[in-house]
Formats: C-alpha cells, sequence, structure tokens
C-alpha cells in the first residue's frame, strides 16, 4: 500500500482523534480553572456564611465540578455516559452496603450542617472528649484540646451522643463554694463574698449574684457563691476569684477548716476467763510502749 493510500484511509481517523484529545484537553483545562475559581468564590464568601460551611460547601462546589468535567470528557471520546451512569449508580449502591458506617458519618455530617449544634470556634464536648471545634466536614469533625492536641471524631460519634457547648451562650455561671469553721459567723462569712463579688468588675449585675449557705458538712460550714459573667471571660473570673477567697476569709478572721473526724473507742470487758478481750488485746498489740512478746 502507497504512501498516499495509508495518509487517505487513516488520516480522517488521525483527524478526529486529534480534534477528540484537544477538545479533551481543554474541557480539561476548563473544568480545572472553573473549580478553581468557585473555591476562591466561596473563599470570599467567609465573611458572609457560618465558617463551619465554607469547608464543605467548597469541597462539594469543586467535586461537582469534576464530575461533570470528567462526564464531558467521556462523551468526547464517544463513551456512552447513560450506560457509565447506570454502572456508576449500581456500583455506589454496593459500595453504601459495604460502607454504611460511612455513610453514618455522611448523614451526621448533613445534620451536623443543617442543625448548626455548634460551630468553628466552639467549646463542645460529648462522652469524654473536650475541644474547640476546627473544622467540620462531611466525614470527621477535627477539634483542638486545651493540652494542644488535635483530636479527628466521626461524625456519627459526635451526633449519637449529648453534646454540649460550652460556647453557645453568652453568659455562664460561676460556683464559688466557700468552707468556714463552725465556731466562725456566717454572716461575717457572707460578707467576705459580697466584697469578692463588688471588687470584680466582670460579674454581671443582671441575673444578680446568690449567697447561700449550700450544706452543714462534717468538719465545716459550705457557703454558696453563684454569679454570673461573659462566657469567654469565666475561667479568668474565676480563678480571680478563687485565688482571692483565702486571703480574704483569713482577713475577716474566719477558718478554713482541715478535714476531721471524732472517733470514740469502746473497749469490751475483760472475759471471765480471766484473759483480755480482742478488742483489748489489739489495743496491747498496737501500743508502741508494750515489751516485745
Amino acid at each position: 500500500m502507497s504512501l498516499e493510500a495509508i495518509v487517505d484511509n487513516y488520516w480522517p481517523l488521525f483527524t478526529v482523534g486529534f480534534l477528540r484529545l484537544a477538545s479533551a484537553l481543554l474541557v480539561i483545562a476548563v473544568t480545572l480553572g472553573v473549580a478553581h475559581l468557585a473555591r476562591r468564590a466561596i473563599g470570599r464568601l467567609t465573611g458572609r456564611l457560618d465558617a463551619t460551611l465554607v469547608p464543605v460547601l467548597r469541597n462539594i462546589a469543586t467535586w461537582a465540578i469534576y464530575i461533570i468535567g470528567a462526564l464531558v470528557v467521556l462523551d468526547v471520546f464517544g463513551i456512552n455516559t447513560t450506560s457509565l451512569i447506570a454502572l456508576l449508580g449500581a456500583t455506589g449502591l454496593a459500595l453504601g452496603l459495604a460502607l454504611k458506617d460511612t455513610l453514618q458519618n455522611i448523614a451526621a455530617g448533613f445534620i451536623l450542617l443543617s442543625l448548626r449544634p455548634f460551630r468553628v470556634g466552639d467549646v463542645i464536648q460529648f462522652g469524654q472528649t473536650m475541644g474547640t471545634v476546627r473544622q467540620v466536614g462531611l466525614f470527621t469533625t477535627a477539634l483542638d484540646t486545651s493540652d494542644g492536641l488535635r483530636i479527628t471524631a466521626p461524625n456519627s460519634a459526635i451526633w449519637g451522643q449529648t453534646l454540649t457547648n460550652y460556647s453557645h451562650n453568652q453568659t455562664r455561671r460561676i460556683e464559688i463554694v466557700a468552707s468556714i469553721a463552725y465556731g466562725d459567723d456566717i454572716e461575717i462569712g457572707m460578707e467576705v463574698l459580697h466584697r469578692l463579688v463588688a471588687d470584680e468588675p466582670r460579674i454581671l449585675t443582671e441575673p444578680q449574684p446568690n449567697y447561700a449557705v449550700r450544706a452543714l458538712g462534717d468538719s465545716a460550714v459550705n457557703l454558696h457563691l453563684r454569679a454570673w459573667t461573659s462566657t469567654v471571660e469565666y475561667w479568668d473570673v474565676y480563678w480571680t476569684l478563687m485565688k482571692r477567697l483565702k486571703p480574704a476569709l483569713e482577713a475577716a478572721g474566719l477558718t478554713i477548716p482541715f478535714p476531721q473526724r471524732e472517733l470514740h473507742i469502746v473497749q469490751e470487758p475483760a472475759a471471765r476467763s480471766g484473759q483480755d478481750s480482742p478488742a483489748q488485746s489489739k489495743a496491747i498489740t498496737q501500743d508502741p510502749g508494750s515489751p516485745a512478746s
């Protein structure tokens, strides 16, 4: 076969293949460019949207654009995308049955993003895990603990437990217990608590602080202070009050008693046989001044 015949036979195929390849490369380039622009556009909405939603929306938009671009590329090469979509649907069903735990995490992620029981920056606790939320994804949620550890928890584990959000409300109540001796004056102890509150400007006047005798303990009278402050200043105010409490009690002449218990030892009378009772024998054995046997 001559060169002209080869060119005449294969040139149309070469031309069609080249055009399809060029079209596919163009579609890929456009897909990457649109995905990049979409990520940047969603990133600029950080100030308008909740910071929790921005990373998820960015990932969803990116993958949606990638999937559309892939289908267009396959269509350019003449592949029947309808059959492919049906095949992908069947494959997705099989994977869904095999990865049901992962799908639970995705479902829980959508629920957390829709109901938003917490946001990025909130301090939350579920079970024994407590930390500051840094990122909420479709599969997992990332938290930083107070000692600098990064925890990545499945969304289903968070949604399936009782969740405590320490940052949701603007104010939070502080509770302080001051123990004084039974011989001290309760009113003086109350005055000490009143002065602590008056000297701390970060304590809110509304709701009003509460003062009460909490309990009559085994060795102390427990005075109870309940006061409200802003959530962001909770721990600073709490530590400040605890630091000032002991010097204030001592300056008022009050005593912080140590736990103590009064014991009454009852000895049984000597047995008729003349031998010591077990209680007496034990006491003699433990007496450090008794001679060695």
